[in-house]
């Protein structure tokens, strides 16, 4: 990741008064790209620790913006065919550089199934130097923004403005964009989005407790 300045990367791109850029512009991706460190590759998907890993986590994750209620602890699927919730790790607060990876990580082999993790419409679909082939889709509401990125390829038929139901395919795990070619994994993260409703802006939440719940 790039060192800390006036405007500071987070995930893939920045954050600008508080909101982070989840996704960019080409131009900008590419301005950015020389300066971007990958991240470190993830390791196999293990259980928590312990019970208390992800009540800590989701104790974090609901108090980000006031006012703003964000999905309830346990209510997205995992969005990775064959992992169940407790294998996965919570790695929003590792380091990507010098910033947080704010998002989550799962490691899964190339070519896995990646699923919605809730219902929404597909709003972008944006093939970026870190990102990769990357998936935007917004809540029903349009308040929240789930992030697909480093896919292999798309599911068949996927296109911007489709609907999909929680489950429903969104393409495979692969290593596209700035990730380890010898570790695919799935990056996944949810923002809340601002008044405009852009999809590559918003503030960060972490998915973990969102998928795993309460312990």
């Amino acid at each position: 990741m790039v060192a800390r300045r006036a405007v500071r990367t987070v995930a893939w791109c920045a954050v600008i008064a508080g909101s982070v850029t989840i996704g960019c512009s080409d131009e900008a991706v590419r301005e950015r790209a020389g300066r971007h460190a990958a991240p470190a590759a993830p390791s196999a998907p293990v259980a928590p620790s312990a019970p208390a890993a992800a009540a800590a986590a989701s104790a974090s994750a609901p108090a980000v913006l006031a006012g703003i209620h964000p999905p309830s602890p346990g209510s997205l699927r995992v969005p990775v065919a064959g992992i169940d919730a407790s294998m996965l790790r919570d790695n929003y607060e590792q380091a990507r550089g010098a910033q947080r990876h704010e998002a989550l990580d799962i490691p899964a082999p190339r070519g896995t199934p990646v699923v919605a993790a809730a219902d929404g419409r597909v709003v972008k679909l944006f093939n970026s130097k870190p990102g990769g082939l990357t998936v935007y889709q917004f809540d029903p509401t349009e308040r929240y923004a789930y992030y697909y990125a480093h896919l292999d390829r798309y599911a068949d038929g996927l296109k911007e403005g489709a609907w999909l139901k929680r489950g429903d395919p969104v393409g495979t795990v692969g290593s596209t964009g700035n990730a380890s070619a010898d570790a695919p994994h799935l990056h996944f993260a949810v923002f809340v989005l601002g008044a405009e409703r852009q999809w590559w802006k918003g503030t960060p939440l972490n998915p973990y407790p969102l998928i795993v719940g309460q312990r």
